[in-house]
């Protein structure tokens, strides 16, 4: 389970969508929720649907790489679809005891399962095209207007970008830890959800103290580096627009016309 968790890892490629500025692909996945929450038709969900995948084909980002970050959210996924499943009145499908599944619900369980696998891949696409600097650097500028209000822009990103960086990380040292204590005799497999939840309990306290330690040594280091926040910072590689990612600009105005349209229309 813990090997399966994909949010924020960068996987290595040279293909058209890892060359986009970070900022191109941050507005990006931002317009594409945007679509998805704007589309309530089945074409609507079709058509995000075959954005995405063109957005991975492009990509060449394997696909069983992508779904393999779906498996620790299946649980929310399924609660999603049950509670929509039940939630709506309509022609009746069939009942079970006291619930009545209804045509209406069935179809909105479906829809909003979908939107909600959707709204994970897309988000996980910016991680896996994109390098953490990168990130960081593309956040800091898209929020740089904001300094003349006073919010600490560069702090901001950086915190974000640690906070993504740092996940699999952690989740590398849970694998660690429970790979000591299974070794100990501890069991982490067998049983319902509920005992193996329970069983995870003595794993916090061990990572909460990796969690810190690691956090330090990342303070000293940016220390030692002389860190001072991002005001008066140089890069090596400053972001430059180019002609794809005016091509992508124009694709996601394309794709935002589409849902709103599609809103429209049906």
């Amino acid at each position: 389970m813990i090997r399966d968790i994909t949010l924020g890892q960068y996987y290595q490629g040279a293909s058209w969508i890892h060359r986009l500025d970070p900022r191109t692909k941050i507005i990006a996945v931002l317009v594409y929720i945007a679509g998805l929450f704007i589309v309530h038709s089945l074409l609507g969900m079709v058509m995000c649907t075959v954005v995405l995948a063109a957005v991975i084909a492009v990509s060449r980002v394997p696909l069983s790489f992508i779904l393999r970050g779906l498996k620790p959210i299946f649980i929310i996924i399924l609660l999603t679809f049950i509670l929509n499943l039940f939630m709506y009145d309509g022609r009746t499908l069939c009942r079970i005891w006291i619930l009545t599944i209804t045509w209406e619900g069935l179809y909105r369980a479906v829809f909003m399962a979908v939107r909600l696998i959707l709204l994970i891949l897309g988000s996980s696409m910016l991680t896996f095209t994109t390098r953490p600097i990168g990130l960081t650097d593309g956040m800091e500028r898209l929020l740089s207007p904001l300094e003349r209000l006073g919010v600490p822009a560069g702090e901001i990103a950086m915190m974000m970008s640690i906070a993504l960086r740092f996940i699999p990380t952690l989740l590398e040292e849970t694998d660690k830890i429970m790979k000591a204590q299974q070794a100990r005799g501890a069991d982490f497999e067998t049983g319902n959800i509920l005992v193996r939840a329970r069983r995870m309990l003595p794993i916090l306290v061990p990572l909460f103290i990796s969690a810190f330690r690691i956090a330090q040594d990342m303070a000293m280091a940016m220390e030692a580096r002389c860190y001072r926040g991002a005001k008066g910072r140089t890069r090596m590689n400053p972001m430059r627009f180019a002609k794809r990612d005016t091509a992508a600009a124009i694709l996601m105005g394309i794709f935002l016309g589409a849902c709103i349209l599609e809103r429209i229309m049906l």
